[in-house]
Formats: C-alpha cells, sequence, structure tokens
C-alpha cells in the first residue's frame, strides 16, 4: 500500500491479486480455494473515512489483478469486485456484467463516505455463488472521528468474525453443488477462515463485527454456557450497529429466548462483557437450527467458544449513547420532499428460476428510476412459503419501516443494505437516493437476493438514479501487460 496526501482528498491504494492457492482448514490436509492476495478469507481493510472536515477521511484506490485462470471444465474464471455497501459510482460498483478475465486488471475508486462494517466479494453474472463459496470475500471497515471518540472497544478488543459454510470431501477439497439452482449449504462453519476457533480473552468488553459471507444459510446467534443446548443465565449479545452503521443506542439481545438473525450478507455489531465471568469460563457463540435453511445440520450449531482468561475484571463505565437514527420521515419533513411509492417487487420462483415481479435479469430494462435526492418507498414481497430472500439493494443505505405492517424490531431500525424477507412476509423500506454527504449519483444499480443461487438463475434487477449517469462499464478491466505503477 502505499498513500497521497495532494489533490482534495487523501489517497491510500491497495493491490489485491486474485489467485488460486492452498490453505489449511482441516488439519494436515490442505484446501484448494479461490483468494485474495492467498488468504481466505481476504485481507481487511481499515480506512478512515467520512465526509466532515474533521474526520481526516480518506479515499481508496484497490487494484484488483484477476490470476485465477480456469476452473475445472477449462473455463475462465471471469470476476467482478462490489465493495457491498459502500457508494460508488456506477463504473466501480462491481457490476455483474463488467467482466475481469485471467490476466486482467481494473483500479477501483471507493470514497469512503461513512463510517461501517461492510464487505468486498465477487458479483460475476451466473458465477457469483460459485465463485464467492470458493473464497473471494474479504471485510472492508470505515471508521470516522465520531466513531473513534466513542468508550468502544479498539485496537485487538474490536474483532471480525466472518462467516461461512463450506463442504468438504474426503481428501479435503471444497465441494460446490447448488441443489438444483435452490442453495448451497456446508456442513462445516468457518470463522475467519478456521472451523470451531476458540478465542482467548480477557475480563473486558469486545465489540464483535459479524458478516454472514455464506452463499444461502441464515444463521441465529446466542450467547450461552453450554455447547449442546440454552442455558438460562440470560448471556447477552449487546447490538450496536447494523449493515450501514451505529444504531441509536445499544439493543440487548439475551439468551435463551432472543436470537438474533443474520441473513447472506448483512452484518451487525454487537459488544460481548466479558467482565462478569469467572476465569476459565467457557462461553459459546452457538447457531440454533433455523427451520428455513434447507440443510439443518447440527454440525453447524456450535460456531465459536470464548475462554475466560484471569486477572482483573475491568470497569469500562456505560455503554455509549450513539447518535440518533433519523427518520427518513424526519428527512422529507425537513427538507420539503415528497415521498414516492410505493413501487412493489414481488420475489418468486418459476419455470426453473427465481424472478422479481415475473421477470429475470435482462440488462437493457430497468425496473425503477427515482430522482437524484428522491425520497422512495419500496415494498420487498416474499410470495412463497418455502424460502427466506435476502434482499440487497445496491448504492443507498435504507431504513426498514414495516414488516407485515408492524414496526421491525429495535435492532433492525438502523440504516441498512439487506432485507430478510421470510415467507409471505412484505417488507416496506425507504431511502433517499443521494450519499451522505448531499452528493447525487446517477446511474444504473442492481437489487438482488443474496441467497446468491437465486442472483445467479436471475433474481436480479436493476434501477437508475435520474439519466444521463455514466455506463456501468465506461471503465473497464485492462490487459496486465499495462500495468503501470499505483
Amino acid at each position: 500500500m502505499r498513500s497521497d496526501e495532494t489533490g482534495k482528498r487523501p489517497t491510500d491504494y491497495y493491490q489485491i491479486t486474485m489467485e488460486k492457492v492452498e490453505v489449511e482448514i482441516i488439519p494436515d490436509q490442505t484446501t484448494k480455494v479461490w483468494s485474495y492476495n492467498g488468504q481466505l478469507p481476504g485481507p481487511l481493510i481499515r480506512q478512515r473515512g467520512g465526509v466532515e472536515s474533521f474526520d481526516q477521511g480518506r479515499q481508496s484506490v484497490v487494484r484488483f489483478i484477476n490470476q485465477l485462470g480456469q476452473d475445472a471444465e477449462g473455463q475462465d474464471i471471469r470476476t467482478s469486485v462490489h465493495l457491498h455497501g459502500m457508494a460508488s459510482n456506477p463504473e466501480y460498483d462491481g457490476y455483474a456484467e463488467d467482466l475481469s478475465y485471467p490476466g486482467y486488471f481494473k483500479d477501483y475508486v471507493y470514497p469512503n463516505d461513512r463510517a461501517a462494517t461492510i464487505w468486498y466479494h465477487d458479483h460475476a453474472i451466473a458465477q457469483t455463488s460459485r465463485n464467492v463459496y470458493m473464497g473471494l470475500a474479504g471485510m472492508y471497515i470505515v471508521e470516522d472521528e465520531f466513531e473513534r471518540a466513542l468508550n468502544l472497544p479498539q485496537g485487538n478488543y474490536d474483532v471480525p468474525l466472518i462467516l461461512q459454510d463450506m463442504r468438504l470431501d474426503t481428501k479435503g477439497q471444497l465441494v460446490f453443488g447448488d441443489r438444483g439452482r435452490r442453495s448451497v449449504y456446508g456442513d462445516v462453519v468457518l470463522i475467519n477462515g478456521i472451523p470451531w476457533p476458540r478465542m482467548k480473552v480477557e475480563r473486558r468488553r469486545y465489540r464483535f463485527r459479524v458478516l454472514n459471507a455464506s452463499a444461502s444459510r441464515t444463521y441465529q446467534l446466542v450467547l450461552s454456557r453450554k455447547p449442546n443446548g440454552q442455558s438460562m443465565n440470560r448471556d447477552t449479545l449487546h447490538v450496536i450497529a447494523t449493515d450501514c452503521g451505529l444504531l441509536g443506542q445499544c439493543v440487548p439481545l439475551s439468551a435463551p429466548f432472543q436470537r438474533l438473525r443474520i441473513s447472506p450478507a448483512e452484518r451487525y455489531e454487537f459488544i460481548i462483557d466479558f467482565s462478569g465471568y469467572d476465569p476459565g469460563t467457557h462461553l459459546f457463540l452457538r447457531n440454533p437450527v433455523y427451520s428455513h435453511n434447507i440443510d439443518s445440520n447440527a454440525d453447524s450449531q456450535v460456531l465459536m467458544r470464548f475462554d475466560v482468561g484471569k486477572g482483573p475484571p475491568k470497569d469500562e463505565g456505560d455503554l455509549p449513547e450513539f447518535y440518533p437514527v433519523k427518520s427518513i420521515f424526519e428527512l422529507a419533513r425537513e427538507e420539503g420532499i415528497k415521498i414516492g411509492g410505493p413501487r412493489v417487487f414481488r420475489f418468486q420462483h418459476g419455470g426453473n428460476r427465481w424472478l422479481i415481479n415475473n421477470k429475470g435479469w435482462n440488462p437493457r430494462r430497468v425496473d425503477a428510476n427515482p430522482e437524484p435526492g428522491a425520497i422512495e418507498v419500496w415494498d420487498l414481497v416474499n410470495v412463497a412459503g418455502s424460502w427466506v430472500h435476502p434482499v440487497h439493494i445496491h448504492l443507498v443505505d435504507w431504513q426498514i419501516l414495516a414488516r407485515n405492517g408492524r414496526k421491525p424490531p429495535p435492532h433492525e431500525r438502523g440504516w441498512k443494505d439487506v432485507f430478510r424477507l421470510r415467507p409471505f412476509e412484505t417488507v416496506r423500506v425507504a431511502a433517499r437516493f443521494g450519499t451522505r454527504d448531499g452528493k447525487y449519483i446517477k446511474g444504473k444499480f442492481m437489487m438482488h437476493c443474496h441467497n446468491l443461487v437465486h442472483e445467479d438463475h436471475d433474481m436480479m434487477t436493476q434501477f437508475e438514479v435520474g439519466t444521463g449517469g455514466k455506463s456501468s462499464c465506461c471503465a473497464p478491466p485492462k490487459p496486465v501487460s499495462e500495468i503501470l505503477p499505483l
């Protein structure tokens, strides 16, 4: 990495190569994966963001080089990198048909406009589920000055947890199968590339940033003192953030009855306070069976173990209050904006395809055309009784207004970009089509199911903000023979 302090905004440059490597998932066996910089998951990027002068925010330029070669069928492994949660210009958003072939590279520009836990992953048309399952995912954290000043755990006590489930054969190699275009489930859950990890913790608070990077599996997280059942001790996850940043206040979820459900591509942040546990205590992050997963294998119920160390407990005071999450309706009243909609999008299955409003993916079709700066309400409707659809809408941050006409639970009342649609459920959401710094980005952006098998088989559409925006493919990848130093 290098940095450039000149220009309107300081810039940090990164280079990441997509390549095949062998890693050790099972002891004494190596597994072939597709990686970012040879790592599973990909390297963590932490950036200073925010748009106020006191944030001292920086932009990023990340060069992704495709050196993956061919797959087992001799076909080129094509890629397109999406930084999920970033308000990128269309040409840097990882459009599904903006493809890099082996031997090509592309430089992506990211504004880091607000603090959040986000992630980068592959987004190649019709191959996203396979490419992500094979290892192409990594976390990207943006912090601003406001967040850094809060009484929250930092440094070694601010811990990313990336959940991925995989299936391995007897030789330790990944097995990809989409169950007849329905879903991909593994029988081993990895956290940061390790199955069933143990973590030694001090008697103090830790901040955990949890990303569900699985292709299809929904998790429901609960803290327990028992590895194979629910304890009645009310062990608590203190939820402090959703996909797109901090909540207005901490929301405690206590075992055994309150669970943190996290569908593919969702991110949540929570605090665990280990100061009240005796040295030598074992605590388990568990994943009780979720009925809407096709594969409810009991092997996925214990995710990791925390081992509480010796030493006196650390008194860190009360958890802080955060800035309030202003209602989208307040924003509309303050700025005199008329709220548009609702637009209705129905997610359904038909003819061995996954469809939105009975239509499949068509790059020449636009299904919504909001004006820059407009506030709109969209209804996301799951018309079937057998599937969960985690719907991701690119570019802008949204608020959940209602689930089947009722207020969402408190831990969902922040800014989000992924929405879990349960069977026969309607989730009403609202957004302003502008960025946090008041800029308007015109162009075409995707909306799709983040059960990546459903996305690959047509449950994807696009909207266009305004008219006259840049093409999503106006900055195509270049051959590596043309690489110049960053």
